[in-house]
């Protein structure tokens, strides 16, 4: 019985999610290579051997495969699912045309391009149709309170101060400084206020602190150490064309605050125990679950954001990394040689096998801990 409440708690829950934006991010691959006269010949969610699969009219094998962790397409002309370029000189004129490595350096670059391009614009429709449907809770960027010791008590910050600007950007709502501060770091920040109606400027130093995210895990994070007001709080639907502008805006500050963490951990001025993996995701998953639909909706979008961000970094073996290969061609005006590519390769291999390892560690660790 235990076995089965983990299963159906976390398990099927991270696998439809996951499933999802597997499938969002390789069909933007699938899409724009159609387009572009790609032959496509396997559409694979998961890896490894096949469970099950239809090919369709045009010869793509639409497969579903025994490991659940990733996906991907296989282009024609390609040696593997990774586009390791295979040798394309027995090929027919009508091969040539439908083979991957054949096209322009800017109908590759399309192709490549287009998983992560899909995941931002499946998360921005979603976020777009959760702000139209149940709307977006929202809070006057009035303070509530100021803990006792806190940067903004050090700062001068008071209870009933209006939030005008911080570090330079315009703050609406208390909602933006949530976001905005995590983003910028333990820095000193400019912030602008009205107290009494007069403006006033004062200049913050963000502390770190241990706080416990909604997960029950403990991570830290730059704090200001100031409240919010939940009393004025309201939930607020948008029309579609202001929805669309705030699902845009929402799915930026996930881009920005994702690689501000990064950021923060390759500097040293965050851990690198908040770094997650595939089970960390599972637990989250079901815990999505069990607050609801919408809760489930909203992650899956999150999700998907991150998933076509990571895939953007310059990493060879990801998306950005096969990009960074096409710019280096486009300024040569021919390709990396096969070795360099080789290598390339191989070392995104291993660095994304050792990160899966150390972000699983950490997520085992937090289990341990929790």
């Amino acid at each position: 019985m235990e076995f089965l409440s983990l299963l159906w708690t976390y398990v099927l829950p991270f696998l439809v999610i996951l499933t999802v934006v597997v499938f969002v991010h390789e069909f933007g691959h699938f899409w724009v290579a159609r387009r572009c006269g790609v032959k496509v010949e396997v559409f694979s969610v998961g890896f490894g051997r096949e469970l099950f699969g239809r090919t369709d009219r045009n010869g793509t094998r639409w497969r579903i495969s025994a490991i659940p962790l990733g996906g991907y397409v296989k282009f024609f002309g390609d040696a593997d699912a990774a586009s390791a370029t295979s040798s394309g000189e027995e090929m027919s004129e009508e091969d040539r045309r439908q083979a991957f490595p054949h096209k322009s350096v800017a109908q590759r670059a399309a192709i490549v391009f287009a998983g992560p391009a899909s995941n931002f614009v499946f998360a921005i429709l979603v976020f777009a149709g959760v702000f139209m449907t149940v709307g977006q809770y929202q809070t006057p960027a009035v303070l509530g309170g100021v803990q006792p010791g806190s940067a903004a008590e050090q700062a001068g910050l008071r209870q009933g101060d209006l939030i005008i600007s911080m570090a330079g950007k315009a703050i609406s709502r208390f909602e933006d400084i949530q976001s905005l501060v995590p983003i910028y770091g333990t820095g000193p920040m400019e912030v602008v206020f009205l107290r009494d109606g007069v403006e006033r400027t004062v200049t913050a130093v963000p502390q770190i602190h241990e706080i416990e995210n909604i997960f029950g895990k403990v991570q830290k994070t730059p704090l200001l150490g100031v409240q919010v007001d939940r009393t004025a709080g309201e939930i607020v639907k948008y029309g579609p064309v202001a929805a669309l502008g705030e699902a845009v805006g929402h799915t930026w500050h996930v881009v920005t605050g994702t690689i501000a963490a990064v950021g923060q951990m390759i500097t040293g001025a965050r851990g690198t125990e908040d770094l997650g993996g595939p089970l960390g995701i599972a637990q989250a998953s079901g815990q999505m679950a069990q607050l609801g639909f919408v809760s489930v909706v909203m992650f899956t979008a999150l999700l998907s954001v991150n998933l076509g961000l990571i895939n953007l970094f310059p990493i060879p073996l990801l998306d950005g990394g096969h990009l960074l290969f096409y710019g280096v061609e486009a300024l040569r005006g021919k390709p990396l040689g096969e070795r360099a590519q080789e290598v390339g390769l191989r070392l995104g291999l291993v660095f994304v096998i050792g990160l899966m390892i150390f972000a699983t560690f950490n997520d085992i660790v937090r289990f341990v801990q929790g």
